[in-house]
C-alpha cells in the first residue's frame, strides 16, 4: 500500500476523509501498515489495537456517507499518551505494577478527541509515571529518537514526539509538568505547545498542563481546538471564551517587540550547541520585522516553586503504591516523592507565595515584551542508555531533573509556551525554541510559531529512517 497519506498534515488529511476523496479506513490502513514496517526500529507506539481503530474508521465513513458530520479530527488516527486511561485498551503509566492494566473508562480528552472524529488505534511510550524527560521503563523499554536511533527522543511525550516525527501519526495528545511537551518536541523536530493554565481541562494541579501535539503549528492548532473544548465535568475545566485557533494565524510581526536569551541571561548553563541555534532564531526574528532584544526576566524562585510542588504532588500521588511496591519503583521518582512527603503546609504556602510572585514579575517584564523566547532544552538528544543529564557545559547538576530548568522554569508561570523546530546541531540533531508569551495569549504563540516555521521551514527535514 503507498503510504503517501501518512505524509500529508493532519489538516490535508481531514479534508480529503471529509470530502470522501479517500475513506477514513484507507487511511487508517495506510497508517497500520507504516507503523509495521516503522515502529520496530523506534519502539514509539507500544500498545496497538487494530480491530478497534478499524470500526471507528468505518463509523466514520458511514457517518459521512449518510451526509453527517463526523467531526473537525474526521479520520485522523491518534494513539494517545500511555498515562492517558483509555476504557478496554491497556495502559501502563510505564509502570510493572500497572503492567496489564486495562481501565474501564476513556479519560476527558479520549472523550473529547473520539467525539471529534478522531480515531484510537493504540498508546504512545513514557517515562515510568511520566516521570523524567527521558523516554524508557521496564515495561516496554526505550523510545530511539529517529535522527540517531543512539539517542534519546526525550520525554515524557517521548513516545508521542517519535510517532509524528516518523509520520506514523498526524497529531498525538500530551501534558507537560516540566516539559513533556516541548522537550520530546524539540528533541524530534516537531511542534508541542504547553497552553495556559485553564485552558485546557485536565488535572487540578495547575502546573500539569494537558495539550497538542503535530507535525506542524496548524495542526496543532487544529487539535487544541478540541482538546480546549470546556468541560463542566472537569474542575479544572477553561472558563475562558472559546477560539478557534485555527483562525487568523498568520499575522505581520513587523515591530512586534520580542526579547530572546539563549542561557536566561546566564541563569542556567546551556550547551554552546543549543545557544548556537537560539542565536540563529534571533537573526531569523530580525529578518522577519520583530524589535528584537537581547533581555530576560529574573527566575529567581522559579527553580524553588517547581521543586517543591512537584514532590508534593508525586508524593500524595505515589504514596500508597510505593508503600506496596517500592521495589517496583525507580529510584529518582522514589527519591521525589521521599522528598514530597517531608514538606510542611508552611512549605507548599511559601512556594506557592514565591510563584505567584514569580508570576506578576514575568507578567510586568511582557507588559514591554509581547513575547519571550528562549531555548527549550539545555543540551543536545543525548546518549539512549543515559538516564538523565548530570552535567552542562562544566555545571554540575544536583538532581535528576535540574538539566530541565529551561522548561520547567516557565511552567510555574503558567504561561503559554510552545516548542517549535528551529534547527539541527552539526551532527543532524533537532533543537526547537521555546516561544512564551502573555498570560492566556496562546493564539498569538501559535501565530508567532507559525510565522517562524514558515520563515525557516525545519519541520520539512524528515529523519533519515524515513529515507
Amino acid at each position: 500500500m503507498n503510504n503517501e497519506l501518512c505524509f500529508k498534515t493532519a489538516i490535508e488529511l481531514t479534508q480529503l476523509i471529509q470530502m470522501r476523496q479517500v475513506s477514513a479506513e484507507e487511511t487508517l490502513r495506510c497508517f497500520l501498515e507504516h507503523i509495521d514496517n516503522v515502529n520496530p526500529a523506534v519502539n514509539a507506539i507500544v500498545t496497538l489495537v487494530p480491530e478497534h481503530a478499524l470500526q471507528l474508521a468505518r463509523q466514520i465513513d458511514a457517518r459521512l456517507a449518510r451526509g453527517e458530520s463526523a467531526g473537525p479530527l474526521a479520520g485522523l488516527p491518534i494513539a494517545h499518551k500511555d498515562l492517558v486511561d483509555t476504557k478496554g485498551i491497556r495502559t501502563t503509566y510505564g509502570s510493572r505494577i500497572y503492567a496489564n492494566h486495562i481501565p474501564t473508562s476513556d479519560d476527558l480528552l479520549v472523550t473529547q478527541i473520539n467525539a471529534a472524529g478522531g480515531i484510537t488505534l493504540g498508546k504512545t511510550n513514557t517515562p515510568e509515571f511520566g516521570a523524567g524527560s527521558q523516554t524508557f521503563n521496564a515495561v516496554f523499554g526505550a523510545t530511539c529518537n529517529p535522527y540517531d536511533v543512539s539517542k534519546t527522543c526525550g520525554g515524557s511525550s517521548g513516545g508521542a514526539a517519535v510517532a509524528l516525527a516518523t509520520r506514523m501519526l498526524p497529531i498525538a495528545d500530551g501534558s507537560d509538568l516540566g516539559g513533556s511537551l516541548r522537550n520530546p518536541a524539540s528533541y524530534c523536530n516537531v511542534v508541542g505547545f504547553r497552553t495556559s493554565t485553564g485552558r485546557v481541562s485536565g488535572s487540578w494541579f495547575s502546573m500539569l498542563a494537558p495539550g497538542p501535539m503535530a507535525r506542524t503549528v496548524e495542526d496543532c492548532a487544529l487539535l487544541l481546538n478540541v482538546m480546549s473544548e470546556p468541560s463542566g465535568n472537569n474542575v479544572a475545566s477553561s472558563a475562558l471564551s472559546a477560539i478557534d485557533f485555527t483562525k487568523n494565524l498568520d499575522r505581520d510581526f513587523k515591530h512586534v517587540n520580542i526579547a530572546i536569551s539563549a542561557d536566561f541571561n546566564g541563569q542556567i548553563p546551556v550547551d554552546a550547541k543549543i545557544r548556537d541555534v537560539v542565536n540563529t532564531a534571533a537573526i531569523t526574528f530580525n529578518n522577519m520585522g520583530c524589535a528584537v532584544s537581547e533581555r530576560c526576566p529574573d527566575f529567581t524562585g522559579a527553580d524553588e516553586v517547581f521543586k517543591t510542588l512537584r514532590a508534593w504532588m508525586c508524593a500524595n500521588t505515589h504514596r500508597d503504591d510505593l508503600a506496596l511496591h517500592r521495589d517496583l519503583y525507580k529510584d529518582t521518582l522514589i527519591w521525589n516523592a521521599e522528598q514530597g512527603m517531608v514538606l510542611t503546609g508552611e512549605d507548599i504556602f511559601k512556594a506557592e507565595k514565591t510563584r505567584e510572585e514569580l508570576f506578576q514579575h514575568i507578567q510586568q517584564f511582557l507588559e514591554e515584551f509581547e513575547f519571550l523566547i528562549l531555548p527549550v532544552t539545555q543540551v543536545p538528544p543525548f546518549n539512549i542508555n543515559t538516564e538523565y543529564v548530570d552535567t552542562i557545559d562544566g555545571h554540575k547538576m544536583h538532581t535528576f531533573i535540574d538539566w530541565m530548568k529551561s522548561c520547567y522554569y516557565i511552567s510555574g508561570t503558567g504561561l503559554p509556551a510552545i516548542s517549535v523546530p528551529a534547527g539541527f546541531t552539526d551532527t543532524g540533531l533537532p533543537v526547537g525554541i521555546q516561544i512564551v508569551g502573555r498570560h492566556h495569549q496562546d493564539h498569538a504563540v501559535l501565530q508567532l510559531a507559525k510565522a517562524f516555521e514558515s520563515e525557516t521551514k525545519y519541520s520539512q527535514k524528515l529523519p533519515d529512517i524515513l529515507k
